[in-house]
């Protein structure tokens, strides 16, 4: 995609004013721009504007895609309409009933501690490469830090050397999803983990400058950092080769170990009597949600939750219920 590159269509004028107007707010809108540039390269093939049946047309030629992608990108261009009917009142509008549905959430599978230390023993195994001379402490250290840090796997892939205070303990984890940074506070076991990971990159010679990658390899030059892809193929191998499917008995995803970081976060939290609610918005900070929304949604996904909750309640407020109501014989 080039950002700087005319729109071909009557949309283009529009478009640009629209990107530039958003841009202005902070924010790079690269995927509204990809929409709408797929858009005007659609419209352009007949010069015509947006309307009813260009529309249509082109949702049409969408249908490969998931409904919940394309009602994400049909969404896209209906609010880019609503910018531009500021100054043409007139212009065509989407109708957001016509949409189709949001796909369904997949949900994640949440490892056991047995599943992690297997993914850990599975990385033990490893042999180096050529273009990865680290192979097997890489991968040790990407379970690591997806596990205890809860990263996603882009922000993994993007930190650099000098993002780790060895002083502090912490990761400064850079413009992430909606254009956050953080600094996350890491366990000892991360914490040892990268010491060691570093002490090999040392003891080869590997370049360890502030700016060089974490996660380190030779495929170009004098090296660069694994792209998200090569992590995700290589920790899909590692799921392989420990024996690890879910429940359906596809392999799980390396999103999945994210999902665990929060779902195990909140079992300790219940598990130790703490108010899980009023600490929803600490994990909120750590994970880099855009708003506590996000993080509530792995309260539905916490095995063994509201048997644990019914317990607690059962042994603070048994005694007073059971007083309440003695022909129940107590809580049931």
């Amino acid at each position: 995609m080039m950002r700087n590159a005319p729109f071909a269509s009557p949309l283009g004028p529009f478009a640009s004013d629209y990107l530039a107007h958003m841009r202005a707010l902070g924010r790079a809108y690269d995927g509204t721009e990809r929409v709408l540039r797929h858009l005007d390269a659609f419209l352009a093939r007949t010069n015509s504007d947006l309307s009813s049946a260009s529309f249509a047309a082109w949702s049409l030629a969408e249908m490969h895609l998931r409904s919940g992608v394309r009602r994400s990108r049909m969404g896209i261009v209906r609010n880019f309409c609503l910018y531009r009917r500021r100054t043409e009142p007139r212009c065509f509008l989407p109708d957001i009933t016509q949409f189709p549905p949001n796909h369904q959430r997949i949900r994640p599978h949440i490892f056991a501690n047995a599943e992690i230390l297997k993914l850990v023993k599975a990385a033990d195994d490893l042999r180096p490469h050529p273009n990865s001379p680290l192979h097997r402490e890489v991968y040790r250290l990407a379970i690591v830090l997806l596990y205890t840090a809860g990263l996603r796997r882009g922000e993994l892939v993007r930190l650099l050397i000098g993002d780790y205070e060895p002083c502090e303990h912490t990761l400064l984890v850079r413009e992430s999803k909606f254009h956050k940074s953080r600094m996350v506070p890491l366990s000892s076991d991360a914490v040892h983990e990268i010491e060691g990971y570093l002490t090999a990159r040392r003891m080869r010679g590997i370049p360890r400058s502030s700016e060089t990658p974490l996660l380190w390899n030779r495929a170009h030059g004098g090296g660069n950092a694994y792209s998200g892809a090569c992590i995700g193929m290589g920790i899909r191998s590692l799921f392989r080769s420990a024996g690890i499917r879910t429940g359906s008995g596809r392999l799980p995803r390396t999103h999945d170990i994210r999902h665990t970081f929060a779902v195990h976060a909140l079992l300790r939290w219940y598990q130790s009597g703490q108010d899980v609610q009023a600490k929803l918005p600490l994990l909120s900070t750590y994970m880099g949600h855009v708003s506590i929304v996000s993080t509530q949604h792995y309260l539905h996904f916490v095995e063994g939750t509201a048997a644990q909750a019914s317990d607690r309640f059962g042994k603070r407020c048994g005694v007073l219920v059971a007083a309440s109501f003695p022909d129940r014989g107590g809580v049931r």
